[in-house]
């Protein structure tokens, strides 16, 4: 998994159909989407239950791409290692779900996954700003998280400021929540790279219709362009 800074789609699969996740994941792939996104929930630390390991593990050999795997659970350090066993390529933990984040993304590293560290709303980007060096990305939430749908919160300010601290560290800004093309160009303009879009990308489209996908993917993309990325 190479860095680079170019703009990423990451179709959350939270949107996709439960009873053909297998298609779904190949269908998105084939029209363009760069990584998976798939939202861990336990029903504790969000208002929501989704996906365990045993799901993860399913998911992994239709996943061409990178399994971008984002834990919205609390504890997360109990966990680190059945992920990395389903096939992650990147964990995403959240600061606000322990009291350990430094320990947790140490070990999110050694399990050989890319640690990622997410934001809600209402925490600063200062929180991350001891972290950087042993982030490989950062997950803005621009929804509260919990549910897929969500009206787009404008973070654009807590995006620069991620920007600017990160530097030239090879560390990606990934949005999550309400990314459709009106609020794409706003977020990647700030210095975001990789943009998770749940319904954006699978509003009507199926497997018996993945055009719709592409379509939905490209005008996500397109609507970046000019952008500093």
């Amino acid at each position: 998994m190479s860095f680079d800074r170019k703009i990423k789609i990451a179709p959350s699969i939270l949107s996709a159909d439960f009873a053909n996740f297998g298609q779904e994941i190949r269908a998105i792939e084939a029209q363009g989407a760069d990584w998976v996104h798939v939202d861990v929930m336990d029903g504790h630390f969000v208002p929501n239950l989704t996906f365990g390991p045993q799901a993860v593990k399913a998911f992994r050999p239709h996943v061409k791409t990178v399994m971008d795997v984002h834990l919205m659970i609390a504890p997360v350090d109990p966990y680190i290692d059945a992920y990395a066993d389903a096939g992650a390529d990147v964990l995403t933990a959240h600061i606000e779900a322990g009291p350990h984040i430094h320990r947790t993304l140490q070990a999110i590293r050694a399990a050989g996954m890319k640690a990622g560290v997410a934001l809600n709303p209402g925490t600063p980007a200062e929180a991350v700003a001891h972290l950087l060096d042993l982030t490989d990305l950062v997950c803005v939430m621009t929804v509260n998280p919990g549910f897929g749908g969500q009206k787009f919160i404008d973070m654009t300010a807590k995006i620069r400021s991620l920007r600017s601290m990160i530097g030239d560290r090879p560390v990606h800004i990934e949005i999550d929540g309400g990314v459709d093309p009106a609020t794409a160009p706003l977020v990647a303009e700030a210095g975001a790279d990789v943009l998770v879009a749940g319904s954006a990308v699978f509003k009507g489209g199926s497997v018996n219709a993945p055009e719709v996908y592409g379509e939905n993917i490209r005008k996500i993309r397109a609507a970046t362009e000019g952008t500093w990325a």
